[in-house]
């Protein structure tokens, strides 16, 4: 297995939400439900997982309108995705080589 391949970030539902997270600066938290198209409880239980991995930070805030949950990866969940997206890049090259 590939070195940078990395398990508990494969999951679909985590890999969704740090794949739609990596792009972006903040981004909140009913645009992420939406696009990935789950749960508010679906989502909270991925995002306190990948919050307590250290993948995601979480802001809270409250103003007039209401309150507000916003997701970005951190420096090590960005890291991670990225070795873990050339992981599965260089898994993909390699099934596509010719058998010898």
């Amino acid at each position: 297995m590939d070195p940078d391949f990395d398990g508990f970030l494969h999951d679909p539902a985590r890999l969704s939400i740090v794949a739609l997270l990596a792009p972006a600066d903040w981004v909140e938290f009913g645009f992420v439900r939406d696009t990935v198209d789950t749960s508010d409880s679906a989502l909270s239980k991925q995002v306190a997982a990948l919050a307590d991995a250290g993948y995601v930070e979480v802001r809270k805030t409250r103003n007039h309108t209401g309150r507000h949950t916003h997701l970005r990866l951190t420096p090590h969940g960005r890291h991670a995705f990225q070795r873990h997206a050339s992981a599965l890049e260089r898994i993909v090259a390699a099934a596509r080589e010719p058998l010898k």
